[in-house]
């Protein structure tokens, strides 16, 4: 007699899961003991002879499809090594919780104990990672053979996706619920526990900046109460492999050009609810600048010219970011000769004793190319000429380095794609070049419900329903709605960005507006109409605007202490105005500007029908001056004049001076005003401007806390009235202050603290000014 047994065992292996086999019989395969059709191993002659097979305890499983796997006839002979292959050969399917085999008289008796059916998998406790997630990182699933050793790899998985969001203390315990006819229901139960932060970062070998300096430096933060809105003291192996990144590149950037990161290891407390990590570095010496020369490989290359895209001193600090940014110079200046593929070699002449770095840069050879053709890619929604349309060159061109920015730059500010990435490469011949388009789409559809507050128009809410690429054509189409405490608006617009097929950017406009003018003013106002526009390019820099309004316009509700102008002007008037806007810009990005400048001169004729007659001009610009990545400098400056004719200037019409573009002063709170019912009543000559020094608080950056000095200056003059009632001086108005704007999750805010230096008597001023919205 024979008789072997076997157990499933759990163990803590790293086994990956099998998968099911069929329960249904395949084709036999292999050269198991007695299976026909290939070499057999030796059996001892001795063995005794199976007469007839047995299965039992089998639920499930066929009685084919076992012996598909045992691999042994009736017929054949069986020793100890045959019956030791089958109980692997079961146990290896992942069927089977126990098998057991028995030799009697010629029969062979195989007795199983099948694993169960999983029912259904269910997580508790889980918060911080949702069901949906947990299922999709696990590979157990309902109707699959439930084994120890595949639920001991998903408890690995899930604590693997725990960690992987910092939360090391997890732990997860799997529970067998029995049911009948052999199924259960598997229950993962979650202790998530609290997020391991970090307790502690530290440097070894830093001598020149401290560890506060160095702490700063890296995208790895130590745990603190502020943070709770942030990931950044949350440990992650990819994020410490960066941040040795991120001091080696900060180093190179202040002279250390031998600087090096030993190790970085981060260690666990015992409690798995923080980390300790240390940064083992190696200084090195400090290096300055010594001489510097550029020399070309290219016949028709003159280096001298080059040399120009050479901004570095000799003696200051070697900076590994400068040269990266003046090779980056290089190349384009040379680029823009039609060179594509030029490769411009810092050949580096390190000396130790003076501790000075001289430096060659070395244009390599290269022909002169042309594009060969443009290669949209990763536009699934958005059409082809859209992005095409943009480009400022065209197949057949001369490769110009400065048009692929600059196209790049149009491309990106079309707001469609979330990511647009430019590139050339060689095209069919040596001269050749293709061009690469990689755009990343992004959602222009929006459904946006805003709510806020400003110093101005009050509490306010907002409901806009807006498309900016319809149909993948670049057409803006918007419905909106804002409503607060003293303007209520209706308006509808649609854009056409190439009319006709032509660089020519055409729209419509509907609107409504209601504005309570009482606080200012002693009246309402309604605005009822529609508006025309054509917009196109004269070239890369210069735009040019023109516009056609038509709108009935009403004062009304005026109270009964207003000044007597403002009560001679109830009523309604048709207002049909045509104007033009030219605009220079030369902002680095349309969206978000933080160098260069914009100029626009503006004028507008209501005159073209209606009843309203008058001409209006105005210049303004803007000047943005960055000084590094967090300071800079936002200059703005605007001019204004209004000239009736044949009628006076209407109220509505005029210019006003303060909130929003004269802080310090309430809205409207500049310039000529009624002396007894203290209404005020606009001007027809205007200027304003503003200097606006934007700097970091040296908060975390976690706070997105930033700090900003300005002066405002403002001047309002002259209206068609004129009495003893009626106070105008045409003096300079003031003001200096001091604001901090705050990116929150619930969108941006900014207060304003400002002070009027210089100001007349009868004007109205304040001294905080708060403004705060958001969209979801």
């Amino acid at each position: 007699m024979i008789a072997l047994a076997g157990a499933l065992m759990l163990t803590s292996g790293a086994a990956s899961a099998q998968t099911v086999p069929p329960i249904v019989a395949p084709q036999p395969q292999g050269t198991a003991p007695g299976q026909p059709g290939g070499s057999q191993p030796t059996v001892d002659p001795n063995a005794p002879t199976i007469s007839q097979i047995a299965i039992e305890g089998a639920q499930r499983i066929e009685r084919a499809t076992i012996l598909s796997y045992i691999g042994v006839r009736e017929g054949d002979k069986i020793d100890a090594q045959g019956v030791n292959d089958i109980l692997k050969t079961l146990f290896a399917t992942g069927l089977f919780a126990d098998v057991t085999m028995q030799m009697t008289g010629g029969t062979l008796a195989i007795r199983v104990v099948e694993n169960p059916i999983i029912n259904r998998i269910a997580f508790e406790g889980n918060k911080r990672i949702d069901d949906d997630t947990l299922e999709t990182e696990t590979q157990l699933r309902p109707r699959v053979v439930y084994t120890r050793t595949r639920v001991q790899n998903d408890v690995q998985r899930i604590l693997d996706l725990y960690r992987r969001s910092g939360r090391f203390a997890a732990r997860v315990e799997p529970k067998v619920i029995q049911l009948e006819q052999n199924r259960v229901d598997l229950v993962f139960e979650i202790a998530e526990g609290p997020v391991t932060g970090i307790e502690k970062i530290s440097f070894i070998g830093n001598s020149y900046f401290s560890d506060s300096a160095l702490r700063e430096e890296l995208a790895t933060k130590e745990s603190r109460w502020y943070r709770f809105l942030s990931s950044a003291d949350t440990y992650d192996p990819d994020k410490l492999t960066f941040d040795r990144e991120l001091l080696r590149r900060y180093y190179l950037a202040n002279g250390f050009a031998d600087f090096r990161v030993i190790s970085a290891v981060a260690e666990l407390t015992e409690n798995q609810e923080a980390f300790f990590i240390t940064f083992t570095i190696e200084e090195g010496e400090r290096y300055q600048f010594g001489a510097f020369d550029l020399t070309s490989k290219i016949p028709d290359i003159d280096p001298e010219p080059l040399k120009e895209a050479i901004e570095l001193e000799t003696g200051d600090w070697y900076n590994a970011d400068a040269v990266d940014d003046t090779i980056v110079a290089i190349t384009n200046a040379v680029g823009d000769l039609g060179y594509a593929f030029v490769d411009v070699r810092p050949i580096v002449d390190r000396d130790r004793e003076t501790r000075t770095i001289n430096i060659t840069f070395e244009v390599q050879e290269a022909p002169r190319v042309y594009v060969e053709r443009i290669d949209i890619r990763g536009n699934v929604r958005t059409l082809d000429e859209v992005v095409r349309r943009e480009f400022l060159l065209v197949e057949g061109d001369a490769f110009n380095a400065t048009k692929l920015r600059r196209s790049r730059q149009r491309v990106s500010d079309l707001g469609f794609f979330a990511n647009v990435e430019v590139t050339n490469v060689p095209g069919s011949d040596p001269d050749k070049t293709v061009v690469q388009v990689d755009v990343e789409e992004q959602s222009t559809g929006e459904l946006s419900i805003g709510a806020g507050f400003s110093s101005t128009d009050g509490a306010l809410g907002e409901l806009t329903i807006r498309e900016r690429n319809l149909l993948g054509r670049g057409q803006d189409l918007r419905l909106g709605t804002t409503l607060s405490q003293r303007r209520q608006m209706v308006d509808f617009a649609f854009t056409e960005p190439y009319f006709l097929d032509r660089d020519l950017a055409a729209g419509v406009d509907l609107f409504h507006i209601v504005r309570d003018n009482q606080d200012v003013a002693s009246y309402d106002s309604r605005e009822t109409g529609f508006g025309l526009r054509l917009g196109y390019d004269l070239n890369d820099r210069w735009r040019q605007q023109l516009r056609y309004r038509f709108a009935d316009e009403t004062i009304e509700n005026i109270d009964s202490s207003a000044n007597r102008f403002i009560q001679e002007e109830e009523g309604s008037e048709f207002v049909s105005l045509i104007g033009q806007t030219l605009t220079y810009d030369r902002r680095n990005s349309r969206i978000d500007p933080t160098d260069g400048y914009l100029v626009a001169f503006g004028t507008d004729f209501a005159g073209v029908g209606g009843s309203v007659r008058y001409l209006r001009t105005t210049l303004r610009g803007s000047w943005y001056i960055p000084f590094t990545e967090d300071m800079r400098l936002i200059t703005g400056a605007e001019v204004g004049s209004l000239v009736g004719l044949g009628d006076d200037v209407r109220l509505n019409d005029r210019f006003f001076l303060g909130g929003d573009n004269l802080r310090g002063f309430e809205f409207a709170g500049a310039g000529p005003r009624d002396s007894a019912s203290t209404d005020s009543l606009g001007g027809e000559r205007m200027a304003n401007g503003s200097v606006e020094f934007v700097f970091p608080l040296g908060l975390p950056e976690e706070f997105g806390l930033s700090g900003a000095v300005f002066t405002d200056v403002g001047y309002l003059t002259e209206v068609d009235e004129t009495g003893p009632g009626i106070q105008d001086e045409p003096s300079l108005r003031a003001s200096i202050g001091t604001g901090v704007t705050w990116s929150s999750p619930f969108g941006p805010i900014r207060v304003d603290f400002a002070h009027a230096i210089l100001k007349e008597d009868f004007d109205e001023t304040e001294f905080f000014r708060f403004n705060f919205g958001t969209r979801f």
